[in-house]
């Protein structure tokens, strides 16, 4: 399972450029997708950075997009209010990293009877995402899986530790790797976050030889002008060899 796409809507223009290409990348490469992109980026390091689309606005674009080109799409949401309107259009509702243990976002997000992927936040460690799942299940979802994206190491640095996606998948649970948030720099550059895309590939690389159950990677077409996230997103142009080289590891794997 690949989770592909931008890391937010920046125009509806873009978003559907984004997915029309990542639906033919994929289905030159033989693998299926979920389209990705934030409909609001509501952590930013900065007040004065791009934020994104009204929720409803943002999940109705992705709504027609999934429609249209016939893949599930994926978005973060933040508040319970906005997970009751995402539920109304979105495939999988994704709880942020920092929002992992917000118990009333994810008994709302449970409620909607939609898929749930939950970022395991950077501080914790794999085995508390029981505590997590015992939550989604209490609240009457069965449809959830994890992703990892790294824990804090240091200041303004995160580690990515293949061994906990050994751990999350020996509790039970859907592994899911996130590359590109992975290889963050969180507040590095002062008011931005950066990081080093560059190494988003061979992470990738080494969580699927680890054996995890899909794999995170936000994508754009031109990183150096993204309107967030752009020092850790894989350029558009390089993500086909990616996709191509991840099939051939997991058959190896598997």
């Amino acid at each position: 399972m690949f989770i592909l796409g931008p890391c937010v809507i920046e125009s509806e223009k873009f978003v559907w450029r984004m997915a029309r290409k990542l639906k033919k990348i994929c289905a030159d490469a033989g693998v299926q997708f979920i389209f990705k992109a934030s409909y609001d980026k509501a952590n930013r390091t900065s007040a004065g950075s791009f934020r994104g689309l009204d929720v409803r606005e943002g999940c109705t674009i992705l709504a027609d997009i999934g429609k249209e080109l016939n893949v599930p799409v994926t978005t973060d949401v933040h508040t319970e209010a906005e997970a009751e309107i995402a539920g109304e259009y979105i495939d999988v509702l994704q709880i942020p990293a920092f929002l992992c243990r917000q118990t009333d976002l994810i008994r709302v997000a449970a409620q909607t009877g939609r898929v749930v992927n939950v970022k395991k936040g950077q501080f914790l460690a794999p085995w508390d995402l029981k505590n997590v799942a015992d939550k989604l299940q209490k609240f009457g979802s069965n449809r959830f899986f994890f992703t990892e994206r790294g824990v804090s190491f240091g200041y303004n640095n995160l580690v990515a530790d293949m061994r906990s996606l050994y751990w999350i998948r020996e509790a039970g649970f859907l592994a899911v790797f996130d590359a590109t948030h992975s290889v963050q720099k969180p507040g590095g550059a002062g008011t931005t976050t950066s990081g080093d895309g560059i190494l988003a590939p061979v992470l990738a690389r080494a969580a699927v030889a680890a054996g995890c159950d899909g794999v995170f990677i936000e994508t754009h077409e031109n990183p150096a002008k993204a309107l967030s996230d752009g020092p850790n997103q894989v350029p558009l142009a390089k993500l086909p060899a990616l996709l191509k080289q991840l099939k051939k590891i997991h058959e190896t794997v598997r």
